[in-house]
Formats: structure tokens, C-alpha cells, sequence
């Protein structure tokens, strides 16, 4: 558990970027919610403030907890992630279509969330206790089991874009652990080999559409290029200072769908202008740097290994969601971590930099 000697070693500028973050988020959240004939913001921000507090009290816990206990027991936690998984393919709660959430009262759990800390906790160990990387293929084989069976699990629900970003982790374990650049350029072969096949197979009819309307939004302006239509609009009238906090007319005037959500950098954009933006990518550069120098500096490669799987996940789902907010990318539904309402994807995200403060915290003990 927390040693008290250890409390002066926590990185605060670590934790004050990322307070700073959702403090932002919330902003946000309540100026695309805000009515402005009642005066008042929508549920969503209470509903943002408890899963912050939620989320800071797991960040306490994983922060406690030396993270080699954790790693001790990583693969009851993965065994657990994969039952939770499983039940929501079942029993979870269906909306737009989608099973992703358990019902645990007004809260709705999304089990999904928490996988990249499974998958980077179990790779961690992996890779970490008693070896020296990846000696053979075969470990990386093994590796991509590990990750590949909770992709699978959470593409099922459907939920491709969650799914996605634990590709990221295993690619971030796997990477530092001796994966080499030959056997990257082949995946990447069979995986333009295989586009045809996923396309025809894989792919529901909607995300097919979200595909070809990427190249060409006019193509569907009112159906599925209507997102990305409007997310260009949003951020391009933002200009160099922005309309000002609830002056927004895309995101006050519910122009862009789910702004609070999927499109809150889009917001963020038309309100506070480039300024804000480069502020804004200014925080999240400092908060991926820090953590990488968490790594660097860690006491042992397992808490390498968890950093390194941990950040690379959170960096991926930065950099689509703000390039799908300026339109750069096709649209999937994939939160911008510490700022989009959300509050599983809040307190998985609290938790992972709870792990990284942790590692960086306890370098200097035995």
C-alpha cells in the first residue's frame, strides 16, 4: 500500500495537466448541454462530476497499490475483464444497436472501457517478469492472443472503435519488447490483402458508409456525411479566438450531433478559436511526454511495459478522435479521453494515469 515517504515523489504537473484536461471537459460538456431559455445545462454534467469523482478515487487506489501487486494478479484481472465481456455480449444493455453497458442502477457500466488496463497489465507481465522481451515469434504470438481475444469480444457488441485502441497496446508492448519492423510490414500486407475480404465480410452496412462517405461527405449529405459535414463547419468557424464560451452556434444550437460526446473537440474548436485548440493539444502533448519519461525512468521493465502499452492506447485515441473532429478522419464513435462525457471511459482513463503515477512514484524504492 501508500508509503507516506513515497508522497513526495508523485508527479503533480502529471496530475495537474490531466485535472486541467477534464476540468476543460466539463466546460464543455455543459456549453454544448447549456439551454439557453432555461438558463441551465443538461444532466450530462452532474452526471460528468460524479464519474470524475469516481474516476479520482480509482486513480487513489491504482496510485496505492505498488502496481507489481497488481501485475502479480494480472491475470485474474484479465480473467475477469474477459467474464465481464462476455456477460455484456448477453445480458448488457442494448442502445443504438449496440450491447456495450451493464445496467448497475442510474449508472451504466462499460466493461469495454477497462480493457486497455487489462490488455496492458497482462502484456506487462508478459513481457516484463523473468524474460528479456519477446525471445521468439512465438511470444508474440502468444501476446496477440492475449489481446486479440478481448478485440474480438468488444467488435462483437459492436464496437469497433473501442476495440480498436487496444491494437495500439499490444503494438506498444509488443514494439519495445523486440517486435520487428519486417514482421510489421508484413501485418501490414496481409491486412491491405485482407481489406477487400473485411470489407465484404466484416463490415456492417453503416460502417461501410461511414467509409466511402469519408472521401466523399456530399455523397450522403444529410445521412452519413452529415457528421462530418458539420464537424468542419464547427471548427472552421472558430477562427483565431474563437465565439467566445456558450457563443457557439454549431454545438449550442445542436447543429452537430452528440457534441457532448464523440464531437467535443469540435466544440472546443468553434469556441475558443486556434488558440484554445493549441492550448488544448499543448496539455495533451505535456501529459503523453511526462508519461513516456514515466517509462523511461521506471525502476524495472515491467512498469516500462505497462506505461509504454497504457500510453500508446491513450495517444491512438487522441490523435483519431481530434483528427475525426476536423473532418480528417471517417467518423467512429470514439470519446476524446478525459474531456468527452462518458463516465466509464473518464474513470478507466483516471485509473490508467493512476498507474503511470505510480510507476513513476515508486522508482526510488527497493
Amino acid at each position: 500500500m501508500f508509503e507516506r515517504r513515497l508522497y513526495y515523489h508523485v508527479d503533480w504537473l502529471l496530475l495537474g495537466a490531466v485535472l486541467l484536461l477534464c476540468g476543460l471537459g466539463l466546460a464543455m460538456i455543459y456549453s454544448t448541454t447549456y439551454n439557453a431559455t432555461q438558463g441551465t445545462a443538461g444532466t450530462q454534467v452532474t452526471t460528468q462530476v460524479y464519474a470524475l469523482l469516481l474516476g479520482l478515487l480509482a486513480l487513489v487506489i491504482c496510485l496505492s497499490v505498488d502496481y507489481r501487486a497488481l501485475a502479480d494478479h494480472s491475470l485474474l484481472l484479465y480473467t475477469l475483464l474477459l467474464a465481464t465481456l462476455v456477460y455484456v455480449l448477453f445480458f448488457g444493455d442494448v442502445r443504438g444497436g449496440s450491447r456495450r453497458w451493464i445496467a448497475l442502477g442510474s449508472f451504466n457500466l462499460q466493461p469495454s472501457e477497462f480493457a486497455r488496463i487489462g490488455v496492458a497489465l497482462v502484456l506487462a507481465t508478459f513481457f516484463g517478469e523473468n524474460r528479456r522481451g519477446a525471445r521468439t515469434t512465438g511470444d508474440l504470438v502468444v501476446s496477440g492472443i492475449f489481446t486479440g481475444v478481448p478485440v474480438f469480444l468488444i467488435a462483437r457488441q459492436p464496437d469497433l472503435g473501442t476495440a480498436a485502441t487496444l491494437i495500439p497496446v499490444w503494438f506498444g508492448a509488443a514494439f519495445l519488447a523486440g517486435l520487428r519492423l519486417r514482421l510489421v510490414a508484413a501485418l501490414a500486407l496481409v491486412a491491405v490483402l485482407a481489406a477487400p475480404v473485411a470489407w465484404t465480410y466484416a463490415l456492417e452496412d453503416y460502417q461501410r458508409s461511414r467509409i466511402s462517405t469519408f472521401f466523399d461527405p456530399q455523397e450522403d449529405p444529410r445521412g452519413a456525411g452529415y457528421q462530418q459535414i458539420q464537424a468542419r463547419v464547427t471548427v472552421g468557424s472558430g477562427g483565431l479566438t474563437g465565439r467566445g464560451f456558450l457563443n457557439g452556434t454549431q454545438g449550442q444550437y445542436k447543429f452537430l450531433p452528440v457534441a457532448h460526446n464523440d464531437f467535443i473537440f469540435s466544440v472546443l474548436a468553434e469556441e475558443l478559436g486556434f488558440i484554445g485548440v493549441l492550448a488544448t493539444l499543448s496539455l495533451y502533448l505535456f501529459v503523453i511526454v511526462r508519461s513516456i519519461e514515466a517509462a523511461r525512468l521506471s525502476k524495472d521493465r515491467l512498469g516500462t511495459y505497462l506505461v509504454v502499452g497504457l500510453m500508446s492506447g491513450f495517444t491512438f485515441q487522441v490523435i483519431y478522435n481530434i483528427t475525426m473532429s476536423a473532418g480528417l478522419a471517417p467518423v467512429k464513435g470514439l470519446t476524446l479521453p478525459l474531456m468527452s462525457y462518458g463516465g466509464s471511459s473518464l474513470i478507466a482513463t483516471l485509473a490508467a494515469f493512476g498507474l503511470v503515477l505510480n510507476v513513476r512514484m515508486r522508482r526510488f524504492t527497493n
